[in-house]
């Protein structure tokens, strides 16, 4: 069993024939792929595991996802100690 986790796309760009997006999740910011989902956009909202973009969800999937992860304590927080 794998866990993808939900972020909000901030910014994409293509780098040689790949497609990478900087995505936000919760409070931290990390770049993964988008090679699996070629149409998702800035502002979109995706499923992501091992740094790949599976698919895109909507946004009110995503905030049941965050609100399930929060009660069950599984939100890491960044180096700042911010979610």
């Amino acid at each position: 069993m794998c866990l993808a986790i939900p972020g909000k796309i901030l910014e994409a760009s293509s780098v040689g024939l790949n497609r990478i997006a900087t995505v936000q999740f919760g409070g931290i910011t990390r770049q993964i792929y988008l090679d699996f989902v070629p149409d998702a956009n800035p502002g979109d909202y995706v499923l992501a595991h091992v740094g790949f973009a599976l698919s895109v969800i909507d946004q009110g999937e995503a905030e049941r996802t965050y609100a399930l992860l929060e009660e069950m304590g599984a939100l890491a927080e960044d180096e700042r100690g911010e979610r």
